[in-house]
């Protein structure tokens, strides 16, 4: 509908809006007249409204509320219709700096950020409530009821008992008897918000009671404390650098109580809610009904009732995971990182963002504390933050006993003496640990006779047996086959699997472990869904021994208080892949899995043993693991990152190209390198590539990854060459995706 010109004295207000579509191509803001009404409901930045855009109704955020536009009043249009849901004004700022610093547009950025549920309407839940009217009060006084005429039953007689004590939902009584109890004026029935109920974690009976702290724990408090006092804390982060078991939840738990005291909220981030029960537990247990849980395996109507608690301010605690760290919390004191080593905290989608990243902008706009904590920090993080060092475990255990073993020579997944160690594990009743970073039974399935391997028919890859389901998988894109009963090309019969995963591992210690009190578990992605992982958990934490075989997933911030044994199987399958974080990683899931091992006095004057399996034993990150050094990996990590122009002393982009065709996609990674090297900036920006990579979901690939000691310098380069080349292959499209990733993982 074409909007009038302002007349006299009336004051019309212009929405400059972001429409949420996918296209790259539409990035900036556009004008539309409010109407009357909703300048009467009070829309303003952050307002959803449905506006007329391409010949479509499009949801739309508003970013600036101006009286003025560059188009004519004749050419505005009036957006006449608002949704419920309203973003606030500084998470709209976000998401305009989300989309510039990971080369995205707006309103992708945006679709990451709204409230969950925004654009289809989710409401609070609503359920039928009983209680008593004053006649009602009266009838279920001494007599109960017995003067009435006609007398009450002896159900209605109980319904008006149970409602004494307050009202109560309708359907935990009867709802039918009480619509009669209704009909006589006893009752009254309403529909009332009833929140759903929220999730529940292992809680310890010491966990809502603040911990005696050691030393190194009070040193680290007084730093914090010292911090937060400043005028500017989101200036200079802090990492916590505490060797497992040294309580860093804790030092959260005080610094979290410091920053409540001052009239402040407090964002908690978690590399994954189902592998880190504990510190939302310890949260839970510590600050009750202020803290709200968020994560993207919620429900959509449970989520939009925690968001729905931080916008309002009933609850000033949020912990959540990766996503969280956009909860609509209002003046942010401390922004609390646990496990910040961990690489989930990258998001894989479009904006493909760091939380890590986006937790330190809202820091220094809120001029909160970033406080990180891991036992393992990233070169980046140890450079880049000041390090308060906790050394010692809390119960004064010692750290375990790494051993290395040599796998050469050798072909069965564990070696004779990992057996050993679990048979006297299982005699003892003590419970262990066995890592092996990768799912399924073999990995990968060959013909003996002709040597075909069977491969996923849309990724370059073969696919992964998974012997219990009957099936071969790919763990890219998630296609599945029958597990084949002979060759299709020969026809022979003789087929090999090779390498071994979780679920061959788990199967051969169930038959080598037989015994009804030593169970062995499995934790890996194949658990699908976080209540199914966490279930994995609490049964592992419940029996009073046994094993849990798994993926990186049992290394994870667990706090176990019996394991006495670990086991890493194949632990340098990291160090064979290409990436300059190939040595970061070892050490780290060494580290960490050694840390679930020793706590709480499994084994009386020693911190438990750990077994590290390798093809590799003279490798730098494994040995320095097996000597607990991570100050000397860390800074020899950042001396060759220096020498070689890596993180933290240069930031890389990663542009990866993808098209039907190989040639489609090198031309298009061509042109993409000639606008990037082509692009003018202060500072030179490295172009390297572009070069293949494995065909993935039916599509084949390029990329090319762009270098540069100035962080604005490469993102423009990145994002000016993909504005130019979207704008060339924009006749084609669908032909080429075009994939930005700012700091790759």
């Amino acid at each position: 509908m074409a909007a009038s010109g302002s007349r006299g004295s009336e004051r019309r207000l212009i929405a400059r809006v972001i429409p949420l579509t996918q296209t790259r191509a539409i990035t900036g803001l556009y004008d539309y007249l409010l109407a009357p009404d909703l300048v009467q409901r009070g829309a303003g930045v952050g307002s959803l409204l449905r506006v007329s855009f391409a010949r479509r109704t499009l949801p739309a955020v508003i970013a600036e509320i101006t009286e003025r536009s560059e188009l004519p009043p004749e050419r505005l249009v009036s957006a006449t219709e608002m949704l419920d849901a309203r973003l606030p004004a500084e998470l709209v700022e976000l998401a305009v700096w989300l989309a510039g610093e990971y080369c995205s547009t707006p309103a992708r950025a945006l679709a990451v950020l709204l409230p969950p549920g925004a654009l289809r309407g989710i409401r609070e839940r609503r359920v039928l409530v009983a209680s008593l009217t004053a006649a009602g009060v009266r009838a279920a006084g001494a007599d109960g009821g017995a003067a009435l005429k006609p007398p009450l039953g002896r159900r209605q007689r109980e319904a008006l008992a149970a409602l004494r004590g307050g009202p109560r939902r309708a359907a935990e009584i009867s709802t039918p008897l009480l619509r009669r109890l209704e009909a006589r004026g006893l009752v009254s029935l309403e529909l009332a918000a009833t929140p759903r109920p929220a999730p529940r974690f292992r809680v310890s009976s010491t966990a809502a009671v603040a911990l005696p702290m050691t030393a190194e724990q009070q040193s680290a408090l007084a730093e914090i404390g010292v911090a937060l006092a400043r005028e500017r804390p989101g200036e200079e982060p802090l990492l916590l650098h505490g060797v497992t078991g040294s309580g860093k939840t804790e030092v959260y738990l005080r610094a979290a109580e410091m920053v409540l005291e001052r009239g402040r909220s407090v964002l908690v981030l978690v590399p994954e809610i189902a592998l880190t029960p504990q510190a939302l537990a310890r949260f839970s247990a510590r600050f009750g009904e202020t803290v709200a849980v968020m994560h993207s395996g919620m429900s959509d109507g449970r989520r939009h009732e925690q968001w729905s608690r931080l916008a309002g301010g009933d609850a000033r605690i949020c912990v959540g995971a990766r996503s969280a760290v956009f909860a609509p919390l209002s003046d942010i004191g401390l922004i609390v990182v646990d496990e910040e080593h961990e690489s989930s905290y990258k998001h894989e989608g479009d904006p493909r963002y760091d939380a890590r990243t986006v937790a330190a902008r809202r820091a220094r706009v809120h001029g909160a504390l970033l406080l990180s904590g891991s036992a393992t920090p990233r070169p980046e993080s140890v450079f880049g933050a000041r390090r308060l060092l906790m050394a010692q475990r809390v119960d004064g255990g010692a750290l375990p006993q790494v051993e290395i073993l040599d796998m050469r020579g050798l072909h069965n997944p564990l070696h004779p003496q990992a057996r050993l160690a679990l048979a006297d594990c299982r005699r003892a009743g003590g419970k262990a640990i066995i890592l092996l970073n990768r799912r399924g039974w073999s990995n990968f399935l060959s013909c003996g006779s002709c040597g075909r391997v069977w491969m996923c028919p849309h990724c370059e890859v073969a696919l992964v047996l998974h012997r219990a389901g009957g099936f071969m998988a790919c763990h890219h894109c998630g296609h599945r086959e029958r597990v084949p009963g002979h060759c299709p090309d020969c026809g022979s019969v003789s087929l090999a699997r090779h390498g071994a995963g979780t679920e061959r591992l788990e199967h051969e210690l169930t038959h080598a472990l037989v015994d009804e009190h030593f169970p062995v578990m499995r934790l890996d992605a194949d658990a699908a869904g976080i209540d199914a992982r966490a279930r994995i958990l609490e049964r592992f934490h419940a029996a009073s021994s046994g094993v849990l075989v798994g993926t990186q997933m049992v290394a994870k911030g667990h706090d176990f208080r019996d394991v006495g044994l670990g086991v890493v199987v194949d632990a340098d399958q990291t160090l064979r892949f290409p990436d300059f974080r190939a040595e970061e990683r070892t050490f780290a899931l060494i580290t960490q899995l050694a840390g679930r091992t020793g706590r709480g006095g499994a084994e009386p004057g020693a911190g438990g043993r750990v077994l590290v399996q390798t093809q590799d034993p003279a490798a730098r990150a494994i040995m320095l693991a097996a000597r607990h050094d991570s100050e000397t990996f860390v800074r020899g990590e950042l001396r060759r990152r220096k020498a070689l122009g890596y993180p933290p002393f240069a930031t890389l982009v990663r542009i990866v190209c993808a098209a039907p065709s190989a040639g489609d996609a090198l031309r298009v990674g061509q042109t993409l390198a000639r606008h990037a090297a082509a692009a003018q900036h202060p500072a030179a920006v490295a172009v390297l590539g572009p070069a293949p990579l494995f065909a993935l979901r039916g599509r084949a690939r390029c990329q090319l990854v762009l270098r540069s000691v100035d962080r604005e310098a490469v993102i423009a380069a990145a994002r000016d060459a993909v504005d130019a080349v979207t704008t060339t292959v924009a006749g084609a499209r669908g032909a080429v995706a075009l994939s930005v990733d700012v700091d790759p993982q």
